[in-house]
Protein backbone atom coordinates (compact mmCIF):
# COMPACT_ATOMS: atom_id res chain seq x y z
CA UNK A 1 0.00 0.00 0.00
CA UNK A 2 2.43 2.83 1.20
CA UNK A 3 4.60 1.40 -2.69
CA UNK A 4 1.38 2.28 -4.57
CA UNK A 5 1.14 5.99 -2.24
CA UNK A 6 4.33 6.76 -3.24
CA UNK A 7 4.00 5.73 -7.27
CA UNK A 8 0.99 7.60 -6.92
CA UNK A 9 2.21 10.68 -5.24
CA UNK A 10 5.25 10.30 -7.83
CA UNK A 11 3.34 10.25 -11.16
CA UNK A 12 0.58 13.52 -9.48
CA UNK A 13 4.20 15.30 -8.95
CA UNK A 14 5.22 14.57 -12.57
CA UNK A 15 1.91 15.27 -13.92
CA UNK A 16 1.97 18.68 -11.94
CA UNK A 17 5.57 19.49 -13.25
CA UNK A 18 4.58 18.92 -16.61
CA UNK A 19 1.47 21.18 -16.67
CA UNK A 20 3.22 24.04 -15.43
CA UNK A 21 6.01 23.26 -17.68
CA UNK A 22 3.34 23.53 -20.27
CA UNK A 23 1.54 26.64 -18.90
CA UNK A 24 5.30 28.15 -18.94
CA UNK A 25 5.57 27.52 -22.54
CA UNK A 26 2.39 28.88 -23.71
CA UNK A 27 3.38 31.88 -21.67
CA UNK A 28 6.73 32.24 -22.59
CA UNK A 29 4.98 31.87 -26.48
CA UNK A 30 2.56 34.52 -26.33
CA UNK A 31 4.36 37.05 -24.27
CA UNK A 32 7.68 36.55 -27.18
CA UNK A 33 8.12 39.60 -29.25
CA UNK A 34 11.01 39.68 -32.60
CA UNK A 35 13.03 42.34 -32.92
CA UNK A 36 10.58 44.96 -33.52
CA UNK A 37 9.90 45.82 -37.48
CA UNK A 38 10.14 48.53 -38.82
CA UNK A 39 7.76 49.23 -42.14
CA UNK A 40 7.56 51.96 -44.63
CA UNK A 41 4.64 53.31 -46.40
CA UNK A 42 4.94 54.08 -50.10
CA UNK A 43 4.35 57.89 -49.03
CA UNK A 44 6.69 60.52 -50.68
CA UNK A 45 7.71 62.46 -47.89
CA UNK A 46 6.39 66.37 -48.41
CA UNK A 47 3.35 65.00 -50.17
CA UNK A 48 -0.51 64.50 -48.47
CA UNK A 49 -1.61 61.23 -48.44
CA UNK A 50 -4.39 59.71 -46.45
CA UNK A 51 -5.27 55.89 -44.36
CA UNK A 52 -8.14 54.89 -43.11
CA UNK A 53 -8.62 53.29 -39.65
CA UNK A 54 -11.26 51.17 -38.04
CA UNK A 55 -11.38 48.94 -35.25
CA UNK A 56 -13.74 45.76 -33.70
CA UNK A 57 -14.82 44.38 -37.14
CA UNK A 58 -15.09 40.96 -35.76
CA UNK A 59 -15.17 39.31 -39.10
CA UNK A 60 -16.69 35.63 -38.21
CA UNK A 61 -19.29 33.63 -40.15
CA UNK A 62 -21.91 35.95 -41.64
CA UNK A 63 -25.02 33.62 -40.42
CA UNK A 64 -23.45 35.30 -36.87
CA UNK A 65 -26.07 38.13 -36.51
CA UNK A 66 -25.45 38.73 -32.80
CA UNK A 67 -22.04 39.19 -32.87
CA UNK A 68 -21.15 41.13 -35.58
CA UNK A 69 -22.75 42.99 -38.36
CA UNK A 70 -21.74 41.20 -42.05
CA UNK A 71 -23.29 43.65 -44.02
CA UNK A 72 -21.92 46.60 -42.40
CA UNK A 73 -18.19 45.01 -42.51
CA UNK A 74 -18.94 44.64 -46.25
CA UNK A 75 -19.73 47.77 -46.75
CA UNK A 76 -17.52 49.55 -44.37
CA UNK A 77 -14.90 47.41 -46.79
CA UNK A 78 -16.21 48.51 -49.89
CA UNK A 79 -15.81 52.52 -48.71
CA UNK A 80 -12.40 52.20 -47.78
CA UNK A 81 -11.16 50.66 -50.42
CA UNK A 82 -13.23 53.16 -52.43
CA UNK A 83 -11.55 56.10 -50.45
CA UNK A 84 -8.24 55.04 -52.19
CA UNK A 85 -6.06 55.25 -48.85
CA UNK A 86 -2.37 54.79 -48.87
CA UNK A 87 -2.41 52.25 -46.06
CA UNK A 88 -5.54 50.78 -43.53
CA UNK A 89 -5.47 50.16 -40.11
CA UNK A 90 -7.28 47.83 -38.00
CA UNK A 91 -7.57 48.60 -34.30
CA UNK A 92 -8.12 45.39 -33.22
CA UNK A 93 -10.44 42.24 -33.07
CA UNK A 94 -10.21 42.15 -36.20
CA UNK A 95 -12.11 38.33 -36.19
CA UNK A 96 -14.25 36.77 -33.76
CA UNK A 97 -12.22 34.15 -32.52
CA UNK A 98 -8.74 34.68 -33.22
CA UNK A 99 -7.97 30.51 -32.82
CA UNK A 100 -10.73 30.32 -35.01
CA UNK A 101 -9.25 29.49 -38.83
CA UNK A 102 -13.16 29.64 -40.26
CA UNK A 103 -12.74 33.36 -38.98
CA UNK A 104 -9.61 34.37 -40.48
CA UNK A 105 -11.27 32.73 -44.06
CA UNK A 106 -13.87 34.83 -43.59
CA UNK A 107 -11.64 37.84 -43.09
CA UNK A 108 -9.21 36.91 -46.24
CA UNK A 109 -12.66 36.52 -48.36
CA UNK A 110 -14.22 39.78 -47.47
CA UNK A 111 -10.95 41.76 -47.74
CA UNK A 112 -10.47 40.39 -51.08
CA UNK A 113 -10.74 43.57 -52.53
CA UNK A 114 -8.24 45.82 -50.43
CA UNK A 115 -5.21 43.14 -51.49
CA UNK A 116 -6.87 43.49 -55.29
CA UNK A 117 -6.15 46.90 -55.37
CA UNK A 118 -2.65 46.46 -53.65
CA UNK A 119 -3.80 48.79 -50.32
CA UNK A 120 -1.24 47.42 -47.32
CA UNK A 121 -3.14 46.51 -43.73
CA UNK A 122 -1.13 47.49 -40.86
CA UNK A 123 -3.06 45.60 -38.09
CA UNK A 124 -3.59 45.98 -34.15
CA UNK A 125 -3.70 42.97 -31.64
CA UNK A 126 -7.01 42.94 -29.98
CA UNK A 127 -8.38 40.73 -27.37
CA UNK A 128 -10.62 38.71 -29.75
CA UNK A 129 -6.88 37.99 -31.92
CA UNK A 130 -5.73 36.20 -29.11
CA UNK A 131 -8.57 34.32 -27.78
CA UNK A 132 -7.27 30.76 -28.22
CA UNK A 133 -3.57 31.90 -27.27
CA UNK A 134 -0.87 30.14 -29.49
CA UNK A 135 -2.90 28.98 -31.99
CA UNK A 136 -4.82 32.51 -32.12
CA UNK A 137 -1.04 34.28 -32.71
CA UNK A 138 -0.31 31.38 -35.21
CA UNK A 139 -3.28 32.49 -37.47
CA UNK A 140 -2.62 36.30 -36.97
CA UNK A 141 1.12 36.38 -38.30
CA UNK A 142 -0.10 33.78 -41.07
CA UNK A 143 -2.62 36.46 -42.29
CA UNK A 144 0.15 38.87 -41.71
CA UNK A 145 3.72 37.80 -42.54
CA UNK A 146 4.97 41.47 -43.13
CA UNK A 147 5.18 41.48 -39.23
CA UNK A 148 7.73 38.83 -38.97
CA UNK A 149 6.07 37.79 -35.50
CA UNK A 150 5.96 41.26 -34.06
CA UNK A 151 3.48 42.12 -31.32
CA UNK A 152 4.11 45.78 -31.42
CA UNK A 153 5.90 47.31 -34.58
CA UNK A 154 6.32 51.36 -36.51
CA UNK A 155 5.53 51.96 -39.85
CA UNK A 156 6.83 55.39 -41.56
CA UNK A 157 4.72 57.48 -43.60
CA UNK A 158 5.61 60.28 -45.30
CA UNK A 159 5.62 63.15 -42.26
CA UNK A 160 4.47 60.44 -40.06
CA UNK A 161 5.28 57.56 -37.55
CA UNK A 162 3.04 55.11 -36.41
CA UNK A 163 3.73 53.10 -33.41
CA UNK A 164 1.71 50.01 -33.08
CA UNK A 165 1.15 49.07 -29.95
CA UNK A 166 0.23 45.40 -28.05
CA UNK A 167 -2.14 46.28 -25.17
CA UNK A 168 -2.43 42.88 -24.05
CA UNK A 169 1.33 43.49 -22.76
CA UNK A 170 2.73 46.33 -20.70
CA UNK A 171 2.80 49.29 -22.74
CA UNK A 172 5.12 51.65 -20.19
CA UNK A 173 7.16 48.89 -18.82
CA UNK A 174 9.00 45.51 -19.99
CA UNK A 175 10.46 45.31 -23.32
CA UNK A 176 7.09 47.10 -25.00
CA UNK A 177 7.75 50.04 -22.62
CA UNK A 178 11.69 50.01 -23.33
CA UNK A 179 10.75 50.53 -27.39
CA UNK A 180 8.43 52.82 -27.21
CA UNK A 181 10.53 55.11 -25.07
CA UNK A 182 13.01 54.93 -27.42
CA UNK A 183 11.31 55.22 -30.50
CA UNK A 184 9.73 58.54 -29.18
CA UNK A 185 12.86 59.74 -27.68
CA UNK A 186 14.69 59.47 -30.94
CA UNK A 187 11.49 60.77 -33.46
CA UNK A 188 12.90 61.57 -36.70
CA UNK A 189 13.07 65.29 -37.63
CA UNK A 190 11.43 65.03 -40.45
CA UNK A 191 8.36 63.58 -38.61
CA UNK A 192 5.35 66.16 -37.90
CA UNK A 193 3.09 63.54 -36.36
CA UNK A 194 3.20 60.19 -34.50
CA UNK A 195 0.36 58.53 -34.77
CA UNK A 196 -0.01 55.73 -31.26
CA UNK A 197 -2.41 52.87 -32.56
CA UNK A 198 -3.55 49.89 -29.92
CA UNK A 199 -6.85 48.43 -28.60
CA UNK A 200 -7.63 49.72 -25.14
CA UNK A 201 -8.43 53.66 -24.94
CA UNK A 202 -6.87 55.85 -22.79
CA UNK A 203 -9.92 58.01 -22.86
CA UNK A 204 -13.79 56.96 -23.08
CA UNK A 205 -17.18 57.77 -21.72
CA UNK A 206 -18.46 54.40 -22.01
CA UNK A 207 -18.56 52.12 -18.96
CA UNK A 208 -17.93 48.71 -17.90
CA UNK A 209 -21.87 48.95 -16.24
CA UNK A 210 -24.51 47.32 -18.92
CA UNK A 211 -27.19 49.55 -18.38
CA UNK A 212 -26.32 51.19 -21.60
CA UNK A 213 -26.29 47.73 -23.66
CA UNK A 214 -22.70 46.60 -23.10
CA UNK A 215 -19.23 48.85 -22.79
CA UNK A 216 -15.85 49.12 -21.23
CA UNK A 217 -14.57 51.41 -19.08
CA UNK A 218 -10.66 52.84 -19.30
CA UNK A 219 -8.12 50.95 -18.33
CA UNK A 220 -5.44 52.57 -15.42
CA UNK A 221 -2.65 50.74 -18.33
CA UNK A 222 -3.83 53.10 -20.83
CA UNK A 223 -4.60 55.87 -18.68
CA UNK A 224 -1.15 56.20 -17.62
CA UNK A 225 -0.12 55.59 -21.52
CA UNK A 226 -2.17 58.75 -21.58
CA UNK A 227 -0.75 60.52 -18.96
CA UNK A 228 2.70 60.36 -20.59
CA UNK A 229 1.61 61.29 -23.88
CA UNK A 230 0.60 64.23 -22.74
CA UNK A 231 3.47 65.25 -20.48
CA UNK A 232 5.76 64.54 -23.67
CA UNK A 233 3.62 66.76 -25.71
CA UNK A 234 3.83 70.04 -23.39
CA UNK A 235 7.29 69.89 -25.17
CA UNK A 236 7.16 67.81 -28.01
CA UNK A 237 7.83 69.55 -31.53
CA UNK A 238 5.83 66.95 -32.84
CA UNK A 239 1.85 66.80 -32.23
CA UNK A 240 0.57 62.93 -30.54
CA UNK A 241 -2.45 61.45 -31.71
CA UNK A 242 -4.08 58.13 -30.32
CA UNK A 243 -6.47 55.73 -32.37
CA UNK A 244 -7.76 52.92 -30.68
CA UNK A 245 -10.83 50.64 -30.75
CA UNK A 246 -12.41 48.04 -27.81
CA UNK A 247 -15.44 50.52 -27.32
CA UNK A 248 -18.19 49.36 -30.05
CA UNK A 249 -18.60 53.19 -31.38
CA UNK A 250 -16.80 56.62 -31.97
CA UNK A 251 -15.53 59.09 -29.69
CA UNK A 252 -12.72 62.22 -29.80
CA UNK A 253 -11.22 63.52 -26.80
CA UNK A 254 -8.88 66.73 -26.53
CA UNK A 255 -6.75 66.33 -23.33
CA UNK A 256 -3.57 68.33 -22.96
CA UNK A 257 -2.64 68.76 -26.90
CA UNK A 258 -3.09 65.36 -27.37
CA UNK A 259 -6.37 63.99 -29.59
CA UNK A 260 -7.57 60.64 -28.47
CA UNK A 261 -9.97 58.67 -30.97
CA UNK A 262 -12.14 55.51 -30.07
CA UNK A 263 -13.14 54.29 -33.55
CA UNK A 264 -14.85 50.47 -32.69
CA UNK A 265 -17.54 50.94 -35.13
CA UNK A 266 -16.81 48.18 -37.75
CA UNK A 267 -19.22 45.39 -37.21
CA UNK A 268 -19.44 43.87 -34.47
CA UNK A 269 -22.44 44.49 -31.82
CA UNK A 270 -22.57 48.55 -31.15
CA UNK A 271 -22.48 50.01 -27.79
CA UNK A 272 -24.54 53.08 -26.81
CA UNK A 273 -22.59 55.40 -24.94
CA UNK A 274 -24.16 57.89 -22.74
CA UNK A 275 -21.77 61.16 -23.57
CA UNK A 276 -20.30 63.40 -20.81
CA UNK A 277 -21.22 67.11 -20.94
CA UNK A 278 -18.82 68.66 -23.19
CA UNK A 279 -17.74 65.86 -25.22
CA UNK A 280 -16.41 66.60 -28.59
CA UNK A 281 -18.91 64.22 -30.16
CA UNK A 282 -21.96 64.56 -28.35
CA UNK A 283 -24.27 61.89 -30.08
CA UNK A 284 -26.19 58.70 -28.66
CA UNK A 285 -26.82 56.93 -31.65
CA UNK A 286 -25.11 53.67 -33.22
CA UNK A 287 -22.53 54.52 -34.79
CA UNK A 288 -20.65 52.04 -37.38
CA UNK A 289 -18.30 53.95 -39.31
CA UNK A 290 -14.47 54.42 -40.72
CA UNK A 291 -11.84 57.22 -39.78
CA UNK A 292 -10.09 58.62 -42.81
CA UNK A 293 -7.13 60.19 -41.76
CA UNK A 294 -5.85 63.30 -44.39
CA UNK A 295 -2.42 64.17 -43.49
CA UNK A 296 -0.26 67.20 -45.02
CA UNK A 297 2.60 68.78 -44.30
CA UNK A 298 1.68 70.32 -40.78
CA UNK A 299 -1.58 69.25 -40.31
CA UNK A 300 -4.45 66.64 -40.30
CA UNK A 301 -7.92 66.06 -41.02
CA UNK A 302 -9.74 63.06 -39.34
CA UNK A 303 -13.26 62.40 -40.63
CA UNK A 304 -15.79 60.20 -39.17
CA UNK A 305 -17.69 58.27 -42.16
CA UNK A 306 -20.88 56.96 -40.36
CA UNK A 307 -22.76 54.03 -42.14
CA UNK A 308 -26.38 53.56 -41.62
CA UNK A 309 -28.71 50.98 -42.84
CA UNK A 310 -32.73 51.41 -43.50
CA UNK A 311 -34.03 47.69 -45.08
CA UNK A 312 -30.66 47.23 -46.57
CA UNK A 313 -29.42 50.84 -48.09
CA UNK A 314 -26.75 52.44 -47.14
CA UNK A 315 -26.39 55.96 -45.99
CA UNK A 316 -23.51 57.77 -45.53
CA UNK A 317 -23.14 61.11 -43.14
CA UNK A 318 -19.63 63.02 -41.43
CA UNK A 319 -20.75 64.49 -38.62
CA UNK A 320 -17.46 64.52 -37.17
CA UNK A 321 -14.03 66.13 -38.04
CA UNK A 322 -11.24 67.01 -36.54
CA UNK A 323 -8.26 69.54 -37.78
CA UNK A 324 -5.03 68.73 -36.22
CA UNK A 325 -2.04 71.03 -36.69
CA UNK A 326 1.34 70.60 -35.49
CA UNK A 327 3.41 73.79 -33.87
CA UNK A 328 4.07 76.57 -36.93
CA UNK A 329 7.70 76.47 -35.92
CA UNK A 330 8.05 72.75 -36.53
CA UNK A 331 6.58 72.77 -39.71
CA UNK A 332 8.48 75.59 -41.07
CA UNK A 333 11.48 73.95 -39.93
CA UNK A 334 10.72 70.76 -41.75
CA UNK A 335 9.81 72.26 -45.05
CA UNK A 336 13.23 74.18 -44.79
CA UNK A 337 14.93 70.93 -45.01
Amino acid sequence: MEQQETVQGAMLSYYKSLTFLVVLHITSVLSAQNQPVELTAQVRLGSSFRFAFLGDTRFTNPANTRDSNAAVRQMLVQAIADSLPAFISIGGDIVFHGDDGNDWKTWTAETAIWRERGIPVYPVLGNHDLSGGNLALENYFRSFPELKKCRYYSVRAGNALLLVLDSSLAELSGPQGEWLSKELGATPSDVEFVFVLLHHPPYTSSSDQKEYGGGHSARSEEQALGQMLEKRQRSARIRFAVFSGHVHNYERHEHNGVTYFVSGGGGAHPYRIARAPGDPFPDNNINYHFLLVEVQPGRLNVTMNRLHLDAGKASWTKPDVATIFVPATTHAAVASQ
